[in-house]
C-alpha cells in the first residue's frame, strides 16, 4: 500500500494532533515520514522614517530555529512509533506548492495533513492550503480533523 508518507507540518495545533495520529498510521502499515515544514522567503521591509526593520540573517536564524522546534515533533513522534523518519524545510511563498513538489521529489505516495476546519466566508476569503494541496496533487491525501 503505501510506503512513504509526506507530512506538512506548520507549527500549529491541528498540525500537531494529527503528528501522532500519522505515526500510528505508518507504524500499522510499516511506511516511512518526510516531516515537512515550509518556510516563507525573506522579504525585507522599510518603516516610514526608511530604516531597514530586520536583518535577513536575524530572520533566518528565527525561522530555522522555529522549523526545527516543529520537526523536532515530527522525529520524536516517529522515535516514539518506531517509524523511519526523515525531516525537512523548505522556503516557499506557497506552502501547498512546496508540498506538491517535495511529494514529488521525495517519491511520497501519500500526504497526511491537517484540515484547520475554517468555514464560511473566512474559508473562502483565505483559502485553504489542505485545499490547494488536494486541488493540484496527483496522489492521494488523507486530511485529518
Amino acid at each position: 500500500m503505501f510506503k512513504r508518507i509526506l507530512l506538512p507540518t506548520d507549527g500549529s495545533d491541528s498540525s500537531k494532533r494529527v503528528i501522532v495520529d500519522c505515526m500510528k498510521l505508518a507504524k500499522q502499515i510499516n511506511a516511512e515520514v518526510i516531516g515537512l515544514i515550509a518556510l516563507p522567503p525573506y522579504i525585507p521591509y522599510v518603516n516610514e522614517d526608511g530604516e531597514l526593520v530586520d536583518s535577513r540573517e536575524r530572520l533566518d536564524r528565527e525561522w530555522v530555529s522555529y522549523a526545527n522546534r516543529c520537526l523536532d515533533d515530527v522525529r520524536a513522534a516517529a522515535k516514539d512509533a518506531g517509524v523511519k523518519c526523515q525531516t525537512f524545510h523548505v522556503i516557499d511563498n506557497n506552502p501547498y506548492e512546496a508540498i506538491v513538489e517535495t511529494a514529488g521529489n521525495r517519491r511520497c505516495d501519500l500526504i497526511a495533513m491537517a484540515s484547520h476546519g475554517r468555514k464560511g466566508v473566512k474559508g473562502f476569503l483565505l483559502g485553504s492550503e489542505t485545499q490547494k494541496v488536494l486541488t493540484h496533487c496527483r496522489i492521494p491525501v488523507l486530511v485529518f480533523r
